[in-house]
């Protein structure tokens, strides 16, 4: 298995896996025009043809980003497809020099075994808010605010 960028047609599924995972609750569910529009930002992991795990890095601004849409089959969950992910994330946000990736996750653990540390959501910038809008949670978020300093590049 590796990390690899998404292609279009691709994109059916990415939005199937994560939305499977929105409607348990686990994440912000996303409409395919938004895949698609986005498409430069994802990553998948397939096994053989299968298209097993994506995520996504969102570039905010000159120096922040946001690892989002991370979603893992579930028959393959704990076997390094979700690792291989993060992992492609913060190696384009270093080859970009972006220096501060964040998340919001209900997974907090994940995240902490690759160097993510938890904040609170206040310290985040108002505009990685605007996505808020449209969860089913607005204005009572329960998702954890983590993120990860990278060594400056520039």
């Amino acid at each position: 298995m590796k990390a690899e960028k998404a292609r279009i047609n691709d994109i059916p599924q990415i939005h199937k896996l994560v939305n499977y995972f929105a409607d348990k609750g686990e994440m912000l569910p996303r409409a395919l025009s938004e895949f698609y529009e986005n498409i430069r930002d994802l990553f998948v992991v397939r096994d053989g043809e299968q298209l097993v795990a994506c995520a996504a890095l969102h570039i905010f601004w000159s120096d922040l980003a946001e690892v989002r849409a991370v979603a893992v089959v579930e028959a393959m969950q704990d076997q390094g497809a979700g690792a291989l992910l993060i992992q492609a994330c913060l190696e384009e946000a270093g080859s970009l020099g972006i220096e501060t990736i964040f998340c919001l996750t209900y997974r907090p653990d994940f995240f902490e075994r690759f160097g993510f540390h938890q904040v609170d959501k206040n310290e985040l910038p108002r505009k990685v808010w605007g996505e808020c809008l449209r969860c089913p949670k607005f204005p009572d978020c329960d998702e954890v605010a983590l993120i990860y300093k990278l060594e400056s590049s520039r």
